[in-house]
């Protein structure tokens, strides 16, 4: 099957998503077309099975802001016609899948009828899709989609909550490629470990994009907490408008020296397979696929108890949930798991277990399906 699969880039959870998700196609065999505007940051180039088609957007004085949504829309009928595409799947909102509306569109002009799925991922539904600006568009345009699918059964509950949805809403959750992630770390990664907690310290991480929802002062303010009691390090990966409030925030509990600011990685299983305990006490989470990516490397969770963050995190099993902003308890939670080697190796092996739920085994049969289903309907809608 030809795919087209529209994705951001970036380093956000959606643009992960899709890209593990074509490159896992790739693998089965289909052939996968990312069209974005810049190459993935999670796609290695030359791999078999797969395309990269840019969306140039058009530059003119007329303009006082590149209009991307038009530029998108002709490149997804361009890849369409001259790669012949059986269907197109777009990862988030906006404005994917209102150009891939528009495109199909204009395709059946040319006597090409081609269904699109939307996934949604989170904020374009909890945050930027609620804006007056776009909500008439984000509506209308998850309604006309042939399929749409979301991560987490909290984002389906708020996407009925908030548009005029009549569609179908299917949850098909995040995954991961569990042999992406170490358990027995190497020697690079004992090195590592060494350099971070050179007298066997407790190695507490938290990995984001360092955004407000995210709480990361929380994160701080919990490793203060367990310090007071055990000896331990924390390391924070990520970059984003709170990392400066952070750093002041580290400076005034004067843990700077014990925590390690990475910024962007490009990968963080390294990051995950050293640790001891991830911590994500956010606002809201659609799922928490940084949650997902700990519990897969052995590491137990720490999290607050909203959006899809308990579908994920299993409370009592794979971590702890506390609500949000409760940073004592999220200290006491932490402590619980962190109070000996024997409780610290039953947490992990849990963790690990119940991450095994969320393995792309069980979730790439899912969107297959989906494609099959579309692809092989008569009627045109």
């Amino acid at each position: 099957m030809k795919i087209g699969i529209v994705l951001y880039p970036t380093f956000g959870g959606s643009g992960i998503v899709a890209t593990e998700l074509g490159k896992a196609l790739a693998e089965k065999g289909h052939e996968i077309h990312f069209i974005s505007y810049n190459h993935p940051v999670k796609l290695d180039h030359f791999l078999p099975n797969i395309r990269y088609h840019e969306v140039r957007p058009f530059h003119y004085p007329l303009f006082d802001y590149q209009p991307y949504e038009l530029a998108l829309t002709s490149k997804l009928v361009d890849v369409t016609r001259y790669e012949n595409l059986d269907i197109l799947h777009c990862h988030y909102a906006i404005p994917h899948a209102s150009a891939a509306y528009f495109a199909k569109q204009i395709l059946k002009t040319h006597n090409i009828n081609i269904p699109f799925i939307t996934t949604l991922h989170g904020t374009d539904i909890t945050l930027v899709g609620k804006h007056p600006s776009f909500e008439p568009v984000i509506t209308f345009s998850i309604n006309e989609s042939d399929a749409v699918t979301v991560v987490s059964e909290s984002l389906k509950k708020n996407t009925f909550r908030h548009f005029a949805v009549t569609n179908e809403i299917e949850v098909i959750p995040n995954f991961v490629e569990h042999t992406h992630y170490c358990h027995d770390p190497r020697p690079d990664d004992l090195a590592r470990m060494q350099a971070v907690a050179p007298n066997g310290e407790r190695i507490i991480s938290h990995v984001s994009n360092f955004r407000k929802v995210k709480r990361i002062e929380d994160v701080v303010r919990v490793f203060k907490k367990i310090r007071e009691k055990i000896p331990a390090k924390l390391i924070l990966a990520g970059d984003g408008p709170e990392r400066f409030k952070i750093e002041e925030l580290c400076k005034e509990l004067k843990v700077c020296k014990d925590v390690e600011m990475m910024g962007n990685v490009q990968t963080a299983s390294g990051i995950y397979c050293i640790s001891d305990l991830f911590i994500l006490p956010s606002q809201t989470e659609s799922f928490g696929l940084a949650a997902l990516e700990a519990l897969a490397s052995g590491v137990p969770v720490i999290s607050s108890n909203t959006g899809g963050l308990p579908e994920v995190n299993e409370h009592g099993v794979s971590g702890f949930l506390s609500n949000v902003g409760d940073v004592d308890d999220m200290a006491k939670n932490s402590l619980k798991i962190l109070a000996s080697n024997e409780t610290l190796a039953k947490y992990k092996k849990q963790a690990y277990e119940h991450s095994l739920k969320f393995s792309l085994k069980n979730v790439l049969p899912q969107y297959e399906a989906i494609y099959e289903r579309l692809t092989t309907k008569v009627v045109v809608k």
